[in-house]
């Protein structure tokens, strides 16, 4: 899988989890510069993208998420791996 179509499927993650269909996501984003992603925002947002790309994120991993750049090149370390 290519890092623009896990950036085009998160997208709408993001959009459904933060019920903003005008949101717009770039890899430098982060809970810092988004004022509604608190912590049940990120619980949800990690859900939902474990379940859309059926995968499974270890605890070390959500821990060293840094911003979207991060949880991209972690989704690629999943699918690319299996």
């Amino acid at each position: 899988m290519k890092r623009e179509q896990v950036t085009e499927r998160i997208q709408e993650l993001f959009r459904d989890v933060f019920d903003d269909q005008s949101l717009v996501i770039h890899e430098s984003m982060s809970s810092s510069n988004l004022a509604t992603w608190d912590s049940l925002h990120h619980i949800s947002l990690l859900v939902a993208i474990q379940n859309e790309f059926q995968i499974k994120f270890s605890l070390i991993e959500i821990q060293d998420l840094q911003n979207i750049g991060s949880i991209i090149d972690l989704i690629l370390q999943h699918v690319n791996a299996e």
